[in-house]
């Protein structure tokens, strides 16, 4: 197959939509298909060596200075170009400019356009659009959701809470539930030394792990309020924070009102060459309170390392969090959830035996099992004749 995608994000912005993108077409790309990637450029980015990906100029977004905005006129121009080129289906990533642009084009060529729901937007839009009532912004979310959904001819989301959710909005569009896989292989190749001493932790020191974008809807002060009771069982109890966001500096003020200083560490974002793996071995506990993500790739990661995993069961995470298998699966409450960790850490012959089943685990997640299923989506969706649906208005009734 020749597949075009499109998204407003990609590296070196660093977020599990860039990472899903990255592993998809590298994946579809081993299957022996054509995957041509169109997203915005970034100052920081460095010269690009893949010709199958393509730049567009790009603006700062409103308050959100993480992210760019692709310039319609030079989006329109690259898109005329690449039509000569035959492409057999559309994948979009992304519901802002990306959605309006790869449905224009799908319909203009008359191709199959198929989109992957990766972010649960009802969740986000308060943290970023403060000046709007919450209730408005819901609203507004669902309603564009609903209407986006129902523009393309099949929809992908990550995990099975996303499709009942989508469902509920009213998107009638057929909805495959198809999570991002991950190329274990290459993921655990990589070493780099312990990064416990740079850190200044002793090795029996406990030492508990976040890795992901410091943003409100990731729930990080909800872990710094666990690590509060945990402290007061195991005093000696750290908590790494690997990642960069807009929530960063309010995190660090809360971390200082709650006397935490000497027990959690800022690192920011990490290189995958070895330094982020290293990071994941060293610690004795991954942590996640996310109620908001469609899937959740850092959990896959963590055990495919090995990483015992603590983490609410919420949303897309109920697909990858099971019991036993690697995982503790934590209530919704603070001392609830630091009960569980203190049962782990506590207890280090079963958490071992945790660590054994978090690597057998994340084989279900093999980046190739993955993109066949992928590739089986795209072929039906082609196999159906039809091309991208006429544009329509919004729709106004919502399911409850």
């Amino acid at each position: 197959m020749r597949l075009l995608m499109i998204s407003d994000v990609y590296f070196p912005r660093v977020n599990g939509v860039s990472t899903s993108i990255e592993t998809t077409r590298h994946a579809l790309e081993k299957l022996g298909h054509e995957v041509t990637l169109i997203v915005p450029d970034y100052p920081q980015q460095e010269a690009s060596t893949d010709p199958n990906v393509i730049r567009i100029p790009a603006r700062k977004v409103l308050f959100d200075p993480e992210d760019r905005i692709m310039a319609w006129r030079d989006l329109r121009r690259t898109m005329r170009a690449l039509a000569p080129q035959k492409f057999d289906l559309i994948h979009i990533h992304t519901p802002f400019i990306a959605h309006y642009a790869g449905t224009r084009m799908a319909r203009n060529l008359k191709l199959p356009v198929v989109e992957t729901y990766h972010t649960f937007f009802e969740q986000y839009l308060e943290h970023y659009i403060p000046f709007l009532p919450d209730p408005m912004l819901r609203l507004m979310a669902r309603r564009l959701t609903a209407n986006q959904g129902n523009a393309v001819n099949a929809l992908i989301s990550p995990s099975i809470a996303m499709r009942d959710i989508l469902r509920r909005y009213g998107v009638l569009t057929p909805i495959s539930v198809i999570p991002t896989g991950i190329d274990l292989e290459k993921w655990r190749t990589p070493t780099a030394p312990d990064p416990r001493s740079e850190l200044g932790l002793n090795a029996t020191q406990p030492m508990l792990l976040f890795v992901g974008r410091l943003a409100f809807e990731k729930n990080v002060e909800f872990l710094l309020n666990m690590l509060t009771k945990l402290v007061v069982q195991r005093p000696d109890t750290c908590l790494v924070l690997a990642g960069e966001g807009p929530a960063e500096k309010h995190l660090r003020k809360i971390t200082a009102q709650l006397g935490l200083d000497e027990h959690v560490h800022f690192v920011g974002y990490l290189p995958r060459d070895g330094q982020l793996q290293a990071l994941y071995r060293a610690a004795d506990a991954f942590v996640f309170a996310s109620a908001t993500e469609t899937q959740g790739l850092v959990l896959v990661e963590a055990l495919a390392l090995g990483l015992p995993v603590v983490a609410l069961a919420e949303m897309g995470t109920r697909d990858v969090v099971r019991e036993g298998e690697g995982c503790l699966i934590a209530p919704n409450d603070p001392q609830g959830f630091a009960a569980r960790v203190l049962e782990l850490i506590s207890h280090p012959h079963a958490a071992r035996q945790l660590a054994t089943q978090a690597v057998i685990a994340a084989e279900a997640w093999q980046e190739e099992r993955v993109a066949e299923r992928l590739v089986h989506f795209y072929a039906e969706t082609i196999a159906r004749g039809e091309t991208a649906p006429v544009r329509k208005r919004w729709q106004r009734k919502l399911s409850t």
